[in-house]
């Protein structure tokens, strides 16, 4: 489809945007990011409402006023999180490089890649994927899957981003998966993001903080045909002053021969990950749109959808 006019318009903008924030460091976006979220909070109802749905489900026993300012501090960290891309992609490579001023579990990642079978690394989305991304393709041989933006013109720039320091972006198709099969037999790293919901028949139901989540069964695939080591990998914000990164043992399940079993493990394996400071996690994504009683063709599965509108109605009004 031809792109419009007003697609060029959008991508200009955001794209200028991207290039006047990748000249601030990350205490001043994280301050800029503070007074925005004030801004925008009234206009980003939806993601408010789908916030609040996922931290009822997954914090059950969590008084409803934690679960609000749990919500409130998530949203800084997710609009943080959009103003430090240009940081990311664009700014000095030796300043974003001293903005990593912790790096923790980094044996984990070599132990993996020594090996000899290659290493994946499960990176959620979880404080800021971009920079990890950054001293990923940095420090080693590093091939990620990439799925090009909704507006077409900003797919350069951040395929420049993403690939400045060296990481190989492959398509989200089997040209993809053959690519990252390529790499790990080679003995280098690959980088899958674990909690994206999949299409159907690209995934089973494993729980996910004990609710039943759509997952991909792209990383026990991976592991059957090359027996990979896997480690989960986060970059932390630290609020003012940069980033934290940890590299975390992943669950022992992941190495299952059963697909269920391993994504389970992939599961517990982003749990982990959250539990270092649960507000750095994207919650406004609807990781649980997908129900076991859709998959099986059950007439009422809408009753149980977590973001029915009578839901997301309720959960606007205990914003």
């Amino acid at each position: 489809m031809p792109t419009s006019f007003q697609q060029r318009i959008q991508a200009r903008a955001v794209a200028g945007l991207w290039r006047l924030l990748s000249h601030a460091s990350p205490r001043q976006l994280w301050t800029l990011s503070q007074s925005l979220t004030a801004i925008l909070q009234p206009f980003l109802k939806r993601e408010c409402a789908v916030t609040r749905l996922n931290l009822e489900v997954v914090y059950p026993d969590m008084p409803e006023d934690d679960q609000a300012m749990l919500a409130r501090d998530s949203l800084r960290h997710s609009t943080a999180t959009m103003l430090e891309l240009g940081f990311a992609w664009q700014g000095n490579e030796d300043k974003v490089a001293a903005s990593i001023i912790e790096v923790h579990g980094e044996r984990l990642l070599e132990e993996a890649r020594q090996s000899g079978q290659g290493a994946i690394v499960l990176a959620p989305h979880f404080g800021n994927w971009e920079v990890l991304n950054f001293w990923l393709s940095r420090n080693f041989d590093f091939t990620a899957m990439y799925e090009p933006p909704k507006l077409e013109p900003l797919d350069p720039i951040i395929r420049a981003g993403r690939e400045r320091c060296g990481a190989s972006l492959v398509p989200t198709n089997s040209r993809g998966v053959a690519a990252l099969l390529k790499a790990l037999k080679r003995g280098q790293a690959v980088g899958i993001l674990p909690d994206q919901e999949p299409g159907w028949g690209s995934g089973v139901f494993a729980p996910f903080f004990g609710r039943p989540a759509y997952t991909a069964t792209l990383l026990p695939k991976l592991v059957a045909r090359t027996n990979a080591r896997v480690v989960t990998g986060v970059a932390q914000r630290l609020p003012g002053r940069g980033y934290a990164l940890h590299f975390l043992a992943a669950d022992e399940r992941v190495y299952s021969e059963d697909e269920a079993t391993s994504c389970a493990g992939v599961n517990a394996s982003v749990e982990g990950a959250i539990a270092l400071e649960p507000a750095q996690y994207q919650w406004e994504y609807k990781r649980f749109s997908k129900t076991p009683e859709e998959e099986c063709g059950d007439p009422n599965f809408r009753r149980h959808r977590l973001y029915s509108s009578r839901n997301m109605k309720l959960a606007r009004r205990h914003r």
